[in-house]
């Protein structure tokens, strides 16, 4: 596990550091320019092609994986994971690919690896909803396909601010690399630290200076590995509670569930309707009071990445009781009730400027 994990780490570090080094020949279709927009809140242009460092670090540990254990399942599920991973490089790349057609890719993603590798949502230790997944397939499909792309989209979300997505899903790899552990699967804890360390050698030149951003094809393929290697863990052990990881992921998801709310219901807007009203970006405009009102590209780097650690710590209070419960369900169930409740009250006390002083991180120009 540690070959995998430093090998994939390895080759991620270094290809992030060449498309670094070498961006003067690729960021006129690389870089994201636009930055007047309603989510951009960066400095300057930066490549938003780190997908490609981190599927190469994934296909490395993979390939080291695949020659210990001889198990085809990683190779088979990297395979899979092709469609959403290039339809999210490819908007990367063009800014044409609409999130429509990349959900659909991931849609594409998720039953290729429900037919190749079994990979299907058959239950939800909910009784009569898991007699009826047992009874028909096609709906143990759709829910899995409707799934993977949810958490994949909703990887795609919280994306943007240094360091933010990825450290939060090196925390959900590592609870489930400790649950299959728990168990003794090889092949899906091999996943868990080729991922791991394919993140982090990305997140070496991401947090937090911001050189490079994973993008659509770095999050789209985090987030389908996510879904699908918990899918993978609950189908294959039956001691693994469906709701673990649920709970794992539960802070990307329900901020896309809220947003879909606050929009509809709060705003009377489209769901899909762009809006900096995250609560990661709530919490960098009304939180994150470092060295507002300045210019400086420096001091704008500096404030982006002041954010992410808030929204780590929130996240770790959904992971580390996942990985500590990760099969008893009425438990897990209470705490992801809790997560929501926590959340909708930490973002009801934002945005109505009654964010405890204690959290307040301030700092002005002429400090």
């Amino acid at each position: 596990m540690l070959l995998i994990l430093f090998l994939s780490s390895f080759f991620s570090l270094i290809l992030g550091a060449a498309l670094i080094h070498y961006s003067h020949l690729h960021e006129h279709f690389s870089a994201d320019h636009d930055l007047a927009g309603v989510q951009k809140f960066h400095a300057k242009p930066v490549p938003r092609v780190g997908g490609v460092p981190v599927m190469v670090g994934l296909v490395i540990g993979v390939g080291v994986l695949f020659y210990l254990t001889r198990s085809w399942l990683p190779v088979f599920l990297v395979l899979a994971s092709l469609p959403a991973f290039g339809a999210g490089l490819i908007e990367d790349m063009t800014k044409k690919i609409g999130p429509a057609p990349r959900l659909l890719a991931t849609f594409l993603a998720a039953a290729l690896a429900y037919f190749l590798l079994d990979a299907g949502l058959s239950r939800l230790d909910i009784p009569v909803i898991d007699q009826v997944l047992s009874q028909f397939w096609i709906l143990a499909l759709l829910l899995t396909i409707v799934a993977v792309g949810g958490v994949a989209h909703a990887v795609n979300i919280i994306d943007g601010y240094n360091g933010l997505s990825g450290v939060v899903a090196i925390f959900i790899f590592l609870a489930m690399a400790y649950v299959a552990f728990k168990v003794q699967d090889a092949e899906l804890m091999g996943i868990c630290f080729a991922m791991i360390g394919a993140i982090a050698g990305l997140l070496f030149w991401n947090f937090p200076r911001g050189l490079i951003f994973a993008g659509d094809g770095g999050a789209y393929l985090v987030g389908f590995m996510i879904a699908e290697v918990s899918i993978l863990l609950v189908q294959r052990h039956a001691s693994v509670s469906p709701w673990f990881p649920l709970l794992c992921v539960i802070y990307p998801v329900f901020e896309t569930m809220f947003s879909m709310y606050r929009r509809k219901f709060l705003q009377n807007r489209a769901i899909g309707y762009p809006d900096a009203l995250h609560l990661h970006q709530i919490i960098y405009k009304r939180v994150v009071l470092w060295m507002v009102g300045s210019k400086d590209a420096g001091h704008l780097t500096q404030r982006n990445s002041l954010t992410s650690p808030y929204l780590w710590a929130l996240s770790s209070f959904s992971v580390v009781p996942a990985m500590l419960f990760w099969n008893n369900t009425p438990i897990l169930i209470g705490f992801v009730v809790v997560f929501m409740f926590t959340y909708v009250r930490l973002y009801r006390m934002i945005i109505r400027f009654r964010t405890p002083r204690w959290l307040m991180l301030r700092k002005t120009p002429h400090a």
